[in-house]
């Protein structure tokens, strides 16, 4: 007998055996219990997720000799003739293939004649969308006023293509796509049937490359099976796919955090060694990225179940939480980007060298911890490098300027300068930044350590009362969805820990008259940057270049650090 693929002989063949449209198939087994059974059926849908499966499930049902139900006999003429492909009340039409009117018009001519063996005429015409517009025409009147003996199921994977006239007339239903734990779960259930061995890795790693299609999971799992020659094994799965192995992603993350490019550029060599897909490879580091993420800010709602949870919660506490944005938008744009790059391996490599190029403001790669960074130091910058040599570079900075932007940035002139004459410009004196007023409670949260949603909402609380025996806080009520259970402790203990006494902490949800640390940091943030303003207009070396050189000063490209 020859060989029948996976995908055809696993198909289902009763509502029961359909996975993961529980929502759908419930929804059909009411109207054919009680029979209140729709003239047409619309099943939308990604590529197999079952619609045209579910559409014969219910041809089936409606015309199974011991009755319309559910649960058809699965033994009767009937529906062995609907299994084999050759009930001749049950028209299948491709669409795609027969997109003219005169097809259309061919297939309803017989719609007004009674059924040769069934008790119902059924058309299951799939991808419907592909019908022209004169074919759903001669469809919509048959379609309006169908005879008792038709029923009309459509299965699309692109809904929006079709008429609004005809999507009126038909009950929707949408089928999900795939959970990856779904399809695992079918793929063990079917090589424990087959009686073959298998890596549950190498299943995971199928589930996931067949990106919600329970057909895709099977057409694979034939490959892999041919591939290891009867077994599934890891090795050959990643072999197939092309995907990026665990240890590639691992040194990757690591190399990155450490600021290694040696051992980056030796990873991707052997990633390229292994017939690595480069686009797949650049998709899997987003992923750990979002999973570093998650970590650091969400780390209640982080439950990813495929994530190296130990090497997360390590590199978590190594990379900034900024420093991890900044790499996954880096990787983003660049995944948009690789197309055009020479070659997939130079587009990954790219995106790879421009995350270890750049780093938000104020903080060092590869550390946790802010840079000592002051206001003099952006305005004390190699004078060359202040000087832009077109004014268009002002307003359409470069790269590298719209991630490090310093306040001498904002000077622009017509030509560039020698550099002995603009060495001569003194730079401004530094700006001093200190804390005004009474803000022992901004200065103790400094101390603290806190980090992420926890920091976030103790900055925004005023401090009514402290001292060493209670702290008492208040929240404006603005502010009231930063406040957690979870993230009050996580202040206790942290006070109570710098504090070095059982500190009494309460919270209020109420407005102050006091300062919050974040408005006061607000406040002299712009304090700062007014006196930064003035010192660069002020400074007799940005006058000088202004008058020489026609240099202007962009307000816009002024930034504090």
């Amino acid at each position: 007998m020859a060989y029948l693929a996976l995908a055809r002989k696993w198909r289902p063949r009763a509502f029961a055996e359909v996975v993961g449209q529980s929502h759908v198939v419930q929804a059909l087994s009411n109207a054919l219990d009680s029979g209140r059974v729709h003239h047409a059926f619309l099943f939308t849908g990604t590529r197999g997720v079952g619609k045209t499966t579910l559409a014969r499930i219910f041809a089936k049902s409606l015309n199974c000799e011991q009755g319309t139900s559910a649960e058809p006999c699965q033994q009767c003429n009937t529906c062995n003739a609907i299994d084999e492909g050759r009930f001749v009340d049950l028209i299948e039409v491709d669409a795609a293939s027969r997109t003219k009117v005169d097809d259309t018009r061919e297939m309803l001519e017989n719609v007004q004649y009674a059924p040769t063996s069934g008790r119902y005429k059924v058309y299951l015409i799939d991808e419907v969308h592909m019908l022209s517009g004169h074919s759903f025409n001669a469809l919509l009147k048959t379609l309006e006023e169908p005879p008792e003996h038709v029923k009309f199921l459509f299965a699309t994977t692109d809904p929006q293509k079709l008429p609004v006239t005809v999507l009126s007339r038909c009950l929707q239903f949408n089928l999900r796509a795939m959970r990856p734990e779904q399809v695992e779960n079918q793929l063990v259930k079917i090589l424990g049937s087959e009686g073959l061995e298998f890596d549950q890795a190498a299943l995971h790693a199928i589930a996931k490359a067949a990106d919600g299609s329970m057909r895709d999971g099977l057409s694979l799992l034939d490959q892999a099976i041919a591939q290891g020659g009867g077994s599934v094994k890891l090795s050959n799965v990643e072999s197939m796919l092309g995907t990026i192995r665990a240890q590639h992603s691992e040194a990757i993350l690591r190399a990155l955090a450490a600021q290694d490019v040696d051992e980056i550029m030796r990873v991707i060599a052997d990633m390229a060694d292994n017939a690595v897909d480069f686009a797949s490879a650049l998709d899997d580091l987003l992923v750990q990225l979002y999973y570093l993420s998650m970590a650091q800010l969400a780390p209640a709602a982080f439950s990813a179940s495929d994530a190296n949870q130990p090497l997360i919660s390590e590199l978590s506490g190594q990379l900034d939480a900024e420093l991890v944005q900044l790499y996954y938008q880096t990787g983003l744009l660049s995944k948009r980007d690789l197309p055009l790059a020479p070659t997939s391996r130079v587009g990954f490599e790219m995106a790879l060298l421009r995350m270890l190029c750049f780093s938000p403001v104020g903080v060092a790669q590869g550390s946790s911890a802010p840079a000592p960074q002051t206001v003099a130091a952006a305005v004390n910058s190699t004078p060359a490098a202040a000087v832009n040599s077109t004014p268009a570079e002002a307003v359409n900075p470069t790269p590298a300027e719209a991630v490090n932007p310093t306040s001498a940035e904002a000077l622009t002139q017509p030509t560039q300068p020698p550099a002995q004459k603009v060495a001569e410009a003194a730079a401004p004196g530094p700006v001093a930044v200190t804390l005004a007023g009474n803000n022992e409670w901004g200065e103790l949260l400094e101390q603290t350590q806190l980090s992420g949603l926890s920091k976030e909402l103790a900055m925004h609380c005023a401090c009514e009362k402290l001292s060493k025996e209670k702290i008492q806080l208040s929240l404006s009520p603005k502010s009231q969805h930063l406040l957690k259970p979870e993230r009050l402790d996580d202040i206790k203990q942290h006070l109570r820990a710098t504090m070095n006494t059982p500190v009494e902490v309460e919270l209020e949800i109420e407005d102050s008259d006091k300062e919050t640390p974040a408005e006061c940091l607000d406040r002299l943030g712009f304090e700062q940057h007014q006196q930064t303003r003035e010192s660069l207009q002020n400074d007799p070396g940005v006058k000088a270049l202004m008058s020489e050189f026609g240099a202007t000063i962009n307000e816009q490209s002024i930034k504090t650090v």
